[in-house]
């Protein structure tokens, strides 16, 4: 927390006086992708970059919410009545939708917000980069309110109200894992999560001479305005088809076999490219951690670099420069594997580099990367932390 949030805290709301400090991580998928809305398994972890806050409550009723990240140029927070909360809001200070939509899911579940909030946040992931900041800012404003108003929420109630909060009030018709990852994170492990069931356990990653090299192509990722809710669109056609054949709860309660079996019952030839992405990145979620558990990294990598031929040439959620960046990864020597991350067109690329070839590999890709692209890459070299809660002391 730095002195910066403490003294904007006190020129927003008065004082500084009787704050809580908060913090809420971002999230990079190993592996696992556009699998969490067709009932598969995912394979997140929470990184160390994320969302700060300081937060108290106050006797005016109202919720009163300010960004050092988008609200700069406004000298007082925005502020509503919790029962004011009915649409979301567009231009301009739209961010406030995510804590708005939060707000909301918890009164409709019964939840008694007995008193005001003054939320100062400010962090420092790469808006529309694909790591998940929406959720880290929902799971955020869940444990603010669970811990200042004493609503005992526990991690996976977090994820879930913060879930709903973006499909039925910010319109993002998103699966669970991004708010999973940053409710449950922890450190220096993995979470291999069904998203059918929420059954999980927590792989151990232990990447002693190797690092985690997140790199932002600079594309703006902005999935309400892309093609994301077509693709589910595309995978609930699929599996409409299947089921006239076959009895089938999810698509990725096929096997990649199983799939090939009744593919002839998918009719649109871009559904079934749709729905071979889900079945085969599930399979090999799970083979994934499988790997990590045996430490066995170069099966890792390798399925790393399979997912992203998937989304790339199945799903096609790639951009040119996420293209880009794979393939200058995967030709470069000590990258174990590497593949876009999040929900595609835009945002970042995930690799694993040795330690000792790290400097070597973000000023090779970068270079190239800015000649074929024209874009200049930034690169984020990330530890995998804990979840979102209260920061002591």
């Amino acid at each position: 927390m730095t002195n910066e949030m403490y003294e904007a805290y006190g020129k927003i709301f008065g004082s500084d006086t009787d704050t809580e400090s908060f913090f809420s991580p971002g999230r990079v998928n190993l592996i696992g992708e556009h699998t969490d809305h067709e009932g598969g398994y995912v394979f997140p972890c929470a990184i160390g970059f994320g969302i700060h806050a300081l937060a108290r409550k106050n006797s005016s009723g109202k919720l009163r919410l300010y960004s050092l990240n988008f609200d700069r140029e406004y000298d007082s927070p925005f502020e509503i009545e919790y029962n004011a909360i009915t649409d979301k809001l567009t231009a301009p200070r739209s961010w406030v939708n995510y804590p708005l939509g939060v707000a909301k899911i918890l009164m409709k579940h019964g939840r008694n917000l007995t008193s005001g909030l003054d939320i100062l946040y400010s962090g420092n992931l790469p808006d529309g980069a694909g790591l998940s900041s929406s959720a880290a800012l929902e799971v955020l404003t869940v444990r603010i309110f669970s811990d200042l108003l004493g609503l005992n929420i526990d991690g996976v109630k977090a994820a879930l109200y913060s879930q709903e909060a973006e499909n039925d009030f910010v319109g993002m018709h998103c699966g669970i894992m991004d708010q999973f990852a940053v409710s449950m994170g922890r450190k220096n492990h993995a979470i291999l999560l069904n998203c059918s069931t929420l059954e999980y356990s927590y792989a151990p990653v232990k990447l002693d001479s190797h690092k985690i090299i997140i790199t932002n192509s600079h594309v703006p990722h902005s999935l309400v305005g892309s093609e994301y809710n077509l693709r589910r669109q595309q995978c609930e056609q699929a599996l409409a088809d299947i089921r006239k054949v076959r009895e089938v709860s999810c698509l990725c309660g096929l096997s990649p076999n199983e799939l090939d079996e009744v593919s002839y019952a998918v009719k649109d030839p871009v559904n079934l490219r749709r729905a071979l992405h889900a079945v085969s990145e599930n399979a090999r979620a799970k083979r994934a951690a499988e790997s990590l558990k045996a430490g066995d990294l170069g099966t890792f990598g390798r399925l790393m670099n399979a997912s992203h031929v998937s989304l790339r040439d199945n799903y096609e959620v790639t951009v040119q420069e996420l293209d880009v960046l794979a393939s200058l990864a995967w030709e470069f020597p000590g990258v174990v594997g590497s593949r876009m991350t999040g929900g595609g067109f835009g945002g970042c690329t995930v690799s694993i580099v040795e330690n000792d070839r790290v400097k070597t590999f973000v000023d090779h890709v970068g270079a190239e990367y800015e000649r074929l692209t024209g874009r200049k890459a930034s690169f984020y070299e990330t530890e995998i932390s804990d979840g979102a809660g209260k920061i002591a002391g």
